[in-house]
């Protein structure tokens, strides 16, 4: 059988890193993405990069790229890594170029992107994934995955074979509505690492961000308590103990979630680079879908919705929040 062909609409840092491994290992990939973005590509190429392997250059010469959904015709496998505030006009746009047969893959955080690419696209087999790791662009032309990690899909078994001979760690998991909502309890640090201001291993190393997180974690699981969610447990501790955990003094957190810090020094949250680039967030995909599933249930998540509005404010004009402050700041929402 012939090597499948990909297309990755939303070619931006996650796009890149699943799309430029795919490249490296021969596979015939079509990046889509942003006018700006593909000009930087076209002139510079694309340099896939980590902490603990050399980096690797794809050359201009070895990438295909475009701009628009139709370059997506032709594709066994569509790769959909938009934020997800994009993902109905993506679904819109690809709908009238895909087979029948083709796969499409949602690589997005959120919670509904599936559901809504299944909605536009019927008759298509759409997957959830899931990117457990930090990928930012640290310049022009080159990403940077800055922790280990595992990708998570629906069992597609030539879509693992692909990714397995692309270096791309894949497991195939049956739950992933739950791997979802965990997931999303560990992206509403993106926020806090946003407005700190500070690389992910640093934020995360210091108790005031820490508790931050916390607050929004705890009205994250009384949201999902209330609407019958479990999410997944993703790592050695279950998700209803983490935010004790991210409690505990900076020495003792250090000792009992070693892993947690096992990042390398330049990694920092996707929201902190939007920030810094003058784009729009993903803030409604996280301490909004938090606020919404609270207020459905007839709760409040003051501390989420506190959030929602300093990034708001943060990206019409970026500020600092020092771990003090910021802790403060959510405390006095909680509290209101």
């Amino acid at each position: 059988m012939p090597k499948p062909r990909f297309a990755v609409l939303g070619a931006g840092s996650i796009g890149c890193h699943l799309g430029g491994h795919l490249v490296a290992a021969g596979y015939d990939v079509t990046l889509i993405g942003r006018t700006a973005a593909m000009a930087v590509l076209r002139e510079r190429g694309l340099t896939l990069s980590t902490s603990v392997r050399p980096p690797v250059h794809l050359s201009p010469d070895r990438l295909t790229l475009a701009t628009g959904a139709e370059a997506a015709a032709g594709a066994d496998y569509v790769l959909v890594t938009v934020k997800s505030a994009g993902t109905e006009a993506a679904a819109r746009d690809l709908a009238a170029h895909l087979a029948p047969g083709t796969v499409v893959v949602s690589f997005q955080n959120g919670l509904h992107n599936p559901a809504t690419l299944r909605a536009a696209l019927p008759g298509r087999t759409v997957l959830a994934g899931m990117v457990p790791y930090n990928v930012v662009g640290s310049e022009p032309g080159t990403v940077h995955q800055g922790m280990p990690g595992r990708l998570m899909t629906e069992p597609d078994e030539r879509l693992f074979a692909a990714f397995r001979a692309a270096h791309l760690a894949i497991e195939a998991r049956t739950d992933m509505p739950e791997v979802q909502h965990a997931k999303l309890l560990m992206n509403l640090n993106n926020a806090i690492n946003a407005l700190s201001g500070l690389p992910l291993r640093d934020q995360l190393g210091l108790r005031a961000y820490r508790r931050c997180l916390a607050l929004c974690q705890r009205e994250a699981l009384a949201a999902y308590r209330a609407a019958g969610v479990a999410p997944a447990r993703l790592g050695p501790t279950a998700p209803g103990v983490t935010p004790y955990l991210l409690g505990l003094p900076d020495a003792v957190f250090r000792r009992v979630a070693a892993a947690s810090l096992r990042i390398d020094a330049h990694a920092r949250s996707s929201m902190w680079e939007d920030l810094q680039r003058g784009r729009s967030t993903e803030i409604d995909s996280l301490q909004g879908e938090i606020v919404a599933l609270a207020t459905a249930r007839g709760l409040r998540a003051p501390v989420n919705a506190r959030l929602v509005t300093l990034v708001r404010e943060a990206e019409a004009a970026p500020r600092t929040w020092p771990g003090a402050e910021l802790y403060a700041e959510l405390r006095a929402a909680h509290n209101g």
